[in-house]
């Protein structure tokens, strides 16, 4: 039987925006179990980014709790909730965020060098990860010699390379024409079989949504079943 990873209650989440209230969620209740891969659709301001983004303690709710392994996240302090992220999650959003003086092999070796790896031990596990995502040819290339499907796989690279248990993906195809979209799906996919990384992706697309094994619908801040 699977580990349950998330174990989201009651969660709300209110924005103060220019002294008025902008609700964003309500009332979501969701279990994600360790090595599904989950759709979340939804239309533009829904409120599914601001799921994933609480997912990732990248924001904090308004009310509700987030056990993540049992712990309740948010009553954790910024330290834990720093190493929780830099350890157990890989953050890809739908710009790629590459640092474009830097070659693909050296975006993919930042996080392992920021974290006090040797060099060595950066480059090796930068490399092997490259291979997995198809770039092994690429790795001296800058991001702007690289196609724009080719970029979104350095990011996934990138967000691979510290071994996360999740991959929280935000739109992650939404600058991708449909085929190269589809193809960084497959990708998603790969990396689940193989080495059983949890995904969470969100995305306006239920085309795209469905490629993952569970889906739900996000709509107007309330989480349901997915048609």
């Amino acid at each position: 039987m699977s580990e349950l990873l998330y174990s989201v209650r009651g969660l709300g989440k209110v924005f103060d925006k220019a002294g008025s209230s902008v609700f964003a969620l309500g009332g979501v209740n969701m279990d994600i179990s360790s090595g599904e891969t989950l759709g979340v659709v939804g239309v533009s301001g829904s409120g599914k980014s601001t799921l994933l983004h609480i997912l990732g303690t990248l924001e904090s709710p308004t009310e509700g709790s987030v056990f993540y392994r049992g712990k309740d996240l948010f009553k954790q302090d910024e330290r834990e909730l720093s190493v929780f992220r830099n350890s157990e999650i890989g953050f890809i959003f739908q710009f790629h965020y590459l640092l474009m003086e830097f070659t693909a092999l050296e975006n993919v070796m930042m996080p392992c060098l920021i974290d006090r790896q040797s060099f060595a031990e950066a480059k090796q596990k930068a490399c092997e990860v490259l291979e997995r995502v198809g770039l092994s040819e690429r790795l001296d290339h800058l991001p702007g010699e690289l196609s724009g499907g080719e970029q979104q796989r350095v990011a996934i690279a990138r967000s691979m390379v510290r071994e996360p248990r999740v991959i929280l993906a935000d739109e992650p195809t939404g600058n991708l024409d449909k085929k190269t979209g589809f193809s960084v799906l497959d990708l998603f996919c790969g990396l689940n079989e193989d080495y059983g990384v949890t995904v969470v992706m969100v995305t306006h697309n239920s085309e795209f949504a469905k490629r993952m094994k569970k889906t739900v619908r996000i709509s107007d801040g309330m989480v349901g079943n997915a048609n």
